[in-house]
C-alpha cells in the first residue's frame, strides 16, 4: 500500500524534529531513521524548505501552482498564434 505524501506543513515539522534531535547530540543519521524517512529524502527536503517557516511554505506552494498555471497559459496563448499566424500566410 503506497504512503501518502506529506504535507509540506508536516516536513516543516519533521525537519524541526531533526535539527532538536542532532543539536541534543543524536547522529543526524538515526535523527533521519526516527522521522521515518531515508536520509536521501531528508536532504531533498533540507534543500527545498531548510530554513523555512509554515507560513512561508504555503506562500510557496500557491506562488509554484500560480507559476504553474500562468505557464499553462501562455503554451495555450503562444499555440493559438502559431495556428493563426500559419492560417493566415494560406499556407493550408
Amino acid at each position: 500500500m503506497p504512503r501518502k505524501k506529506p504535507s509540506p506543513e508536516e516536513i516543516v515539522a519533521k525537519l524541526r524534529q531533526v535539527d532538536v534531535l542532532v543539536s541534543q547530540g543524536r547522529p543526524v543519521a538515526e535523527a533521519v531513521r526516527t522521522i521515518g524517512v531515508t536520509s536521501f529524502t531528508y536532504y531533498r527536503w533540507r534543500k527545498e524548505y531548510g530554513g523555512l517557516k509554515v507560513d512561508q511554505v504555503k506562500r510557496l506552494k500557491e506562488l509554484e501552482k500560480e507559476n504553474e498555471r500562468l505557464r499553462k497559459a501562455v503554451s495555450d496563448l503562444t499555440l493559438e498564434k502559431l495556428i493563426l499566424k500559419e492560417a493566415a500566410s494560406g499556407n493550408w
